[in-house]
C-alpha cells in the first residue's frame, strides 16, 4: 500500500528520529512509504493538524503519487481525522491507529488478540461517526416511532458490551498468572525482566540466554506476546525465571498501556528488570528515557535494573561490566547476536540474585539438579517453560501473553 508520511516539528530534537521510526513502523505494518511531508508549527492547527495549505499540499502528492494512505506522526483528534479524509479523499491514519494496527498483526496468544481488541475498541469508540453519518437520525418507521436510539448510540452500547465482556476475560486471565506468580514467590524463585525499547535486540539475548526459539526479525515489534523461561544458573543461585516483554517506543498510545498493564505486570513483580539497549542507535538515550517513563507509568521504576548494552559488535565496544559507586553492576555491554559478553550478563544475574533480600535462604541446593548440570549451566535443559497463564486457542508456548517492544 502506497502511503505519505506526515511529520510536524513543533521544536523536538528528536523530530528527525522520530519520522525515521514512523518509516519503520509503515513498512512493520505493511505499507510502502513513497513521500515524506513535514512541516514546522508552534501548536497544531484544529481542523488539519497541519494546516489547510499544507494539507492541499499533502492532497496534490496522493494524485501525483498515485498515494493509497496518509500516516501522521502524530495522534489526530476525531474531527482532524474525518476533516483530513474528507480534503484528501484517501484514508488516513494517525500514529496510534497505526500502531494498533501492527499490534493486532502480531498477536499470537489468546491473551494478547484480547488486550488487542480491547485497545482497538477503545479507540474506536470516538471515531464511530466516521463510519455512520448517513445513520445519525432516529429510527423511524412503522413501530419503530417514539423514543429510541440512535445507529451511534447502538453501536457504542455494543461496543461497550465488548468491552466490558473483554476486560471480564483478561480479568479472569489476570487472576490465573497472579495465582502462578504467588506460587513462584512461594518456592522462592527469582524472578528476571528484559525490557527495552523496541528492536533492541530483545528477543534475540532472550534466545541467546534460554534457547527458548522466539521469533526474531529485524522490524518494530517483531513479537508482542511475553515468554518466561527458567534458567539454571548453577548451584548458588539454582533457577531463575527470565521473561522477555513487548518493546516499547515513544508515543506509545495509552490504549495500549492499560490494555496490556496485565501482561506488564510481570515486569512490575520482577526481581530484576534487564534494561536492553541498542548501543548502535544514535538516540540510544532518549530510547532509555522513554522505557523509564513507561515503567514509571505502570509502576516499575523501583525495581533494580542493569542496563544491557546490546549490539556492541555493530558499536565498536568491548565486553564488559561498569558498577556504579556503591559497587553495584550498573552496565553490561554484550552483543546477543555474536555471544560476546553473555558469561558477563549470566554473572551479573546471579551476584544480583544473591544480593537481593532474603537470599541467604531463598535457594536449596538440589543434588538432582547438580547431577543433571554437574555444576554448570545447561542453556538447553534451563528452556522449560514456567507455567505462567491459562493456554489460550493458538497459544504454542505456556506462557504467551501480550503487550511493549523489540
Amino acid at each position: 500500500m502506497r502511503a505519505a508520511l506526515v511529520g510536524v516539528d513543533f521544536g523536538h530534537s528528536d523530530f528527525a528520529a522520530s519520522m525515521e521510526e514512523l518509516m519503520l513502523l509503515s513498512r512493520s505494518a505493511g505499507a510502502d512509504p513513497i513521500s515524506t511531508i513535514t512541516a514546522k508549527r508552534s501548536s497544531p492547527d484544529s481542523a488539519y493538524f497541519v494546516g489547510s495549505g499544507k494539507a492541499d499540499e499533502i492532497g496534490d502528492a496522493v494524485v501525483n503519487d498515485g498515494l493509497e494512505i496518509v500516516i501522521f506522526n502524530h495522534a489526530l483528534s476525531p474531527a482532524q481525522q474525518r476533516n483530513l479524509e474528507k480534503r484528501l479523499n484517501v484514508r488516513v491514519l494517525d500514529r496510534t491507529s497505526l500502531i494498533l494496527d501492527i499490534f493486532a498483526q502480531r498477536a499470537k496468544s489468546h491473551e494478547g488478540k484480547l488486550q488487542v481488541e480491547l485497545a482497538q475498541l477503545q479507540h474506536l469508540a470516538t471515531r464511530l461517526i466516521r463510519g455512520w453519518t448517513h445513520l445519525e437520525r432516529q429510527k423511524g418507521g412503522i413501530g419503530l416511532r417514539g423514543p429510541g436510539e440512535t445507529q451511534l448510540e447502538t453501536d457504542r452500547r455494543l461496543i461497550g458490551e465488548r468491552v466490558k465482556s473483554l476486560r471480564a476475560r483478561l480479568e479472569k486471565l489476570h487472576k490465573q498468572r497472579e495465582t502462578q506468580r504467588r506460587a513462584r514467590g512461594r518456592n522462592h524463585t527469582f524472578s528476571v525482566s528484559l525490557v527495552g525499547y523496541t528492536n533492541a535486540g530483545k528477543s534475540t539475548l532472550f534466545n541467546a540466554v534460554t534457547k527458548a526459539g522466539v521469533y526474531v526479525a529485524d522490524q518494530l515489534f517483531a513479537t508482542l506476546d511475553t515468554t518466561s523461561r527458567r534458567v539454571y544458573l548453577g548451584q548458588e543461585v539454582g533457577n531463575v525465571v527470565i521473561s522477555d516483554t513487548v518493546g516499547f517506543v515513544r508515543e506509545l498510545p495509552h490504549q495500549l498501556v492499560a490494555a496490556f498493564r496485565a501482561t506488564l505486570e510481570e515486569t512490575i513483580h520482577a526481581d530484576l528488570l534487564l534494561h536492553v539497549v541498542d548501543a548502535a542507535s544514535p538516540v540510544r538515550m532518549e530510547q532509555i528515557e522513554q522505557v523509564n517513563l513507561v515503567l514509571k507509568e505502570i509502576g516499575a521504576d523501583h525495581i533494580p535494573q542493569i542496563l544491557v548494552w546490546n549490539k556492541i559488535d555493530a558499536a565498536g565496544l568491548e565486553p564488559s561490566v561498569e558498577r556504579d559507586e556503591y559497587a553495584t553492576i550498573s552496565r553490561v555491554f554484550v552483543s546477543a547476536q555474536k555471544g560476546s559478553g553473555l558469561d558477563l550478563l549470566r554473572d551479573a544475574i546471579v551476584e544480583m540474585a544473591r544480593k537481593a533480600p532474603g537470599s541467604a535462604h531463598l535457594y536449596q541446593n538440589d543434588e538432582a539438579q547438580e547431577d543433571q548440570f554437574d555444576g554448570q549451566y545447561d542453556q538447553h535443559d534451563g528452556a522449560a517453560p514456567d507455567q505462567d497463564e491459562e493456554p489460550g486457542e493458538d497459544d504454542r508456548i505456556s506462557t504467551h501473553s501480550q503487550v511493549g517492544t523489540r
